[in-house]
């Protein structure tokens, strides 16, 4: 934390990256909401939250790639104007319209989400330099996120709910906008490029290293987990006759992250390497499968705030080992497709636990929740050698320092 405190350049970046991405925590419910106001389908409604997941989870890293190759100041103020005036457009579309238009509009406002959060990652090694210190950043980092998780789905409901849902979308491609040209105008973000190397860039970017490909199947296990304790939560809570406590316990859920991150951070960052990933991966398969025996919201909100707690942990120690294993020259990619894993399995998580809680009751989401972080754990076990079994530098650095010093 004082490494990122005491310097004024990465000070500035972290807290505007988190402007920035705070629309972005809310526009999945804030797609569906507003869908199902316009047309009066949930199935509409999920529909077009679903594409939106999808295309968040396919522009991540092609936009990543074009920013290893291309720089990110322009790219990060493009996508932001495209992403604002898509809101914008979705947000003007009247009631009884084919949800058609809002569907392709969805897709866009996805496949144009700027990599914000990717970029600020490949920025920091170059900034900081020391290695305990960007070890300690990206834990920051993974833990100030949960802080855009917490608020920015009850702001996002709540202006919905005073003014109107179109109108919290227009508001949300505004503050991505300004956010992300804030982020894309200092210093460091436009002298960035990523490092040059003598040989080509490798086919396949950095999904060509094997290091990667087990870093990205384990975020699959890990997103399918966070999918499948959220929808086991709202299961949950309608079976106790309180669905209104969905939200304030997902709230907690976050909290609990946001404990575990701070604590992380102030140790240095999370875990060293493989044998440490794997600690903090059964310590989250375990909490989350322990929620199946939660038989009240008192016990399910305990569980939760201790489940929660090596969220943070598993993140922080995920970015700092693809910092250290992803090919030269891809850096930006390599970060966007983390994102992009953790997004497909928390579709296929949800969508698989919505099934299993309609047939056997909600706490079998929860035994499906541990199940899928079972299954980061075993792709873990298999790529591990790959990634290092300590914190041990395998493969040239992903990014080039960045003189930066303000």
């Amino acid at each position: 934390m004082h490494a990122i405190a005491s310097h004024s350049g990465a000070r500035r970046l972290f807290v505007l990256s988190l402007v920035a991405r705070l629309p972005e925590a809310m526009l999945s419910i804030g797609l569906l909401v507003h869908t199902q106001h316009l047309t009066g389908s949930y199935t509409d409604a999920g529909i077009v939250a679903g594409v939106y997941a999808v295309a968040l989870g396919v522009g991540g890293p092609v936009l990543g790639r074009l920013v290893d190759r291309r720089g990110q100041a322009r790219l990060l103020l493009v996508t932001a104007v495209v992403e604002a005036v898509l809101l914008a457009a979705v947000a003007l579309v009247p009631a009884g319209a084919a949800p058609g238009a809002v569907i392709a509009l969805a897709a866009g406002i996805g496949l144009a989400s700027p990599p914000v959060g990717a970029c600020l990652r490949s920025l920091l090694p170059g900034l900081l330099h020391d290695k305990e210190a960007v070890r300690a950043a990206f834990a920051l980092e993974a833990t100030a996120s949960e802080l855009t998780w917490i608020a920015g789905p009850p702001a996002g409901l709540a202006l919905g709910a005073v003014w109107s849902t179109g109108g919290a979308l227009a508001v949300a491609g505004l503050v991505v906008l300004g956010g992300t040209a804030a982020f894309a105008v200092q210093p460091a973000t436009r002298g960035w490029r990523s490092v040059v190397v003598d040989a080509p860039r490798p086919r396949g970017g950095s999904l060509r290293a094997p290091a990667m490909q087990t870093l990205v199947l384990v975020l699959l296990g890990v997103g399918a987990l966070f999918g499948a304790a959220e929808v086991g939560v709202a299961a949950t809570t309608d079976a106790l006759g309180a669905p209104g406590l969905a939200g304030p316990l997902l709230g907690l859920w976050g909290a609990g992250s946001l404990a575990g991150g701070l604590v992380a951070t102030k140790l240095g960052g999370g875990a060293r390497g493989a044998t440490g990933l794997a600690l903090l991966l059964g310590a989250l398969c375990a909490g989350h499968l322990a929620l199946a025996a939660a038989g009240s919201a008192v016990a399910l909100a305990a569980g939760l705030l201790v489940a929660g707690a090596a969220i943070a942990p598993v993140y922080a120690t995920v970015y700092a080992i693809a910092d250290r294993v992803a090919p030269a020259g891809t850096a930006t990619e390599a970060f966007a497709w983390l994102t992009t894993a953790v997004a497909v399995g928390a579709s296929i998580g949800a969508a698989a636990a919505g099934a299993v809680a309609d047939h056997a009751g909600p706490a079998a989401a929860f035994v499906l929740a541990g199940g899928a972080g079972a299954v980061a754990l075993l792709a873990l076990a298999a790529g591990g050698r790959a990634l290092g079994a300590r914190g041990d530098s395998v493969a040239a650095p992903a990014v080039a320092p960045v003189a930066v010093t303000s």
